[in-house]
């Protein structure tokens, strides 16, 4: 059975200042940027019905637990119908909701439950593709003189072989598909099952404007755009540059993507009290400006993937993320605003990856990551069972795994006679699927997510991390998690306060303050399995703890391993 000394000893913490300054004396506040996000992977969050899958009614009967949180917001990776060859990412019905997942009476229902609780929601919109089963792409297929045909990108086979275009999950990765029926090809840049959209037809454009309206008429209250970056694609096809050929980014921030966004703007954003937030944030930071900033009219915040890409098999160096994180900051710290995150359903989990997962570390580093992201400026966006410090799912071999990409990715792998253990090796480190196992509610069997075998393996270590245990014990990485969100709720320092690096050469600590309308606060992170002593120049001798991840914060500069102290200065 797990054990550690922090479950020995009781943590310091003082009750969250209340807030120092009036909605008037912050310009640009919006109900968005103040928000922290909570992720659901529905699939494997809650199975209510005993076949192995999450569902929503699963997240219904979790609302509470949501709300206990403390979040604002949820995201909903998506739920439409769909022949889930991608975890739901191929979508063949926009205005129906997946089978095994439950009914449009349970969105309906879930979606009041979280009002209820004023938490919003937000969709994930799969528009770059959709499904090949989706009624659009079988009309399509059937016939060149199909009305639909126009909807995908095609390439008839009597011109010649098509252009190189890369996928990122076929086997060969190849982007083009033979379709023996119209004797062309049509373009996939990921699975083969999922069929590029053309955004340069208007029809197929007003199609998709009309479904996040159907949504928004339901009380979605924001969308999250996956790959949107990629939809503006030239249907002429002409060679990317010699050497660039198999690449993604040939794809990224194509010509007219402004001109759509501005037009989904006009026709739904501007329409509905809803934030946007594109998978993405283009290619550099005139990109990221370009898609966020206020006077453009096209989305409410970038959502930049750059800094969360540092961590990796092999580790990252902290210099390098400070640096990562803090140009992003200084580029949006006038104009435009950031998403801040480090995991999601397409990273391994947190503490693994950015932290330390061994039982003597992983409380202390889960919540020294999780004091970084609610303490940064930007909309924070945390992925579900994050909280409670869970871990990368312990796969063992590729017959554990189920993300199809991936496999994939090891046949092209084989097929080039490259090193396949070490393939592995890197795949039970970083591989998706290690934050899709399933929520560990309990240390009953299958972890309380179902009375039968999940779809997907449990982490081994789910008796040792579960909610219910966490829910007792009030220095766990849950209750450090929910005393955060108030600390950043009832302060707007830590929403809209500058952001000054501090101690910057360390590789050990990253500090940072935050100052908005004379307040000051200063925040004290050690990224080591050691003590480490924190440069900053500031006296804190006198200064006030507001939350720390052990029992006594160091006051002196040495902090102890993955320590994390907010302090208030003034």
């Amino acid at each position: 059975m797990f054990t550690s000394c922090q479950t020995a000893t009781k943590q310091t913490q003082t009750t969250p200042t209340t807030p120092t300054t009036s909605a008037n004396e912050i310009p640009g506040r919006k109900w968005w940027k103040e928000a922290v996000v909570y992720q659901i992977y529905p699939r494997s969050f809650k199975d209510s019905n005993g076949d192995g899958i999450g569902d929503l009614r699963g997240i219904i009967e979790k609302l509470d637990y949501i709300k206990s949180l403390g979040v604002d917001v949820v995201w909903l990776n998506p739920i439409y119908s769909s022949p889930n060859d991608d975890n739901g990412y191929d979508v063949s019905d926009y205005r129906n909701i997946m089978k095994d997942f439950g009914t449009m009476a349970d969105f309906d229902e879930l979606i009041k439950g979280l009002h209820d609780r004023k938490i919003k929601l937000v969709m994930d919109i799969v528009v770059n593709h959709s499904s090949d089963e989706h009624e659009w792409f079988k009309s399509a297929r059937s016939s060149r003189e199909s009305p639909y045909r126009d909807y995908y990108y095609w390439w008839n086979a009597e011109k010649g072989k098509p252009p190189t275009r890369y996928s990122l999950f076929d086997a060969k990765h190849d982007a083009w598909k033979f379709d023996e029926k119209t004797n062309s090809y049509y373009l996939h840049i990921f699975s083969e099952k999922q069929p590029d959209l053309n955004w340069s037809n208007p029809k197929l454009r007003q199609e998709v404007y009309d479904i996040m309206k159907f949504w928004a008429e339901k009380g979605t209250d924001g969308f999250r755009l996956d790959a949107f970056q990629f939809v503006a694609k030239d249907p002429n096809f002409p060679p990317f540059p010699e050497g660039t050929e198999l690449s993604l980014m040939n794809y990224s921030m194509g010509e007219h993507i402004h001109d759509y966004l501005k037009e989904m703007n006009k026709e739904v954003f501007s329409k509905y009290d809803v934030f946007s937030v594109a998978e993405g944030a283009g290619r550099n930071m005139q990109d990221a400006h370009d898609l966020v900033d206020e006077d453009r009219n096209e989305l409410s915040m970038a959502y930049a993937f750059e800094p969360a890409d540092l961590g990796k098999f092999g580790g990252y160096k902290l210099t390098e993320m400070k640096k990562v994180f803090s140009k992003w900051d200084k580029e949006f710290a006038e104009k435009g605003w950031l998403s801040i995150f480090l995991a999601n359903h397409d990273k391994a989990r947190l503490v693994s990856v950015w932290g330390n997962d061994k039982p003597e570390f992983r409380d202390y580093s889960s919540k020294m990551l999780s004091t970084f992201l609610l303490t940064m400026r930007g909309t924070p966006y945390y992925y579900n069972g994050d909280e409670l410090a869970m871990t990368n799912g312990g796969f063992e071999k590729m017959e554990e795994f189920r993300d199809k990409p991936l496999f994939n990715m090891y046949e092209f792998e084989k097929s080039k006679g490259g090193d396949l253990t070490k393939f592995l090796e890197r795949a039970k480190f970083e591989a998706r699927d290690n934050s899709r196992t399933p929520f560990q509610w309990s240390a009953a069997d299958n972890a309380g997510f179902s009375t039968a075998k999940p779809w997907i393996k449990i982490a081994p270590n789910y008796k040792e991390i579960n909610a219910e245990a966490q829910e007792k014990d009030q220095n766990s990485p849950l209750n450090y998690f929910r005393k955060l969100t108030k600390l950043r709720k009832e302060n707007p320092v830590l929403v809209y306060g500058k952001y000054t690096l501090l101690d910057e050469a360390s590789e050990s600590v990253y500090a940072y303050t935050r100052e908005l309308n004379g307040k000051k606060w200063l925040i004290l992170l050690n990224f080591t399995d050691k003590e480490a002593t924190a440069n900053t120049g500031l006296d804190v001798s006198k200064a006030k703890v507001l939350l720390g991840n052990y029992a006594e914060s160091s006051k002196d500069g040495k902090l102890k391993p993955y320590e994390a102290v907010v302090f208030e200065l003034n």
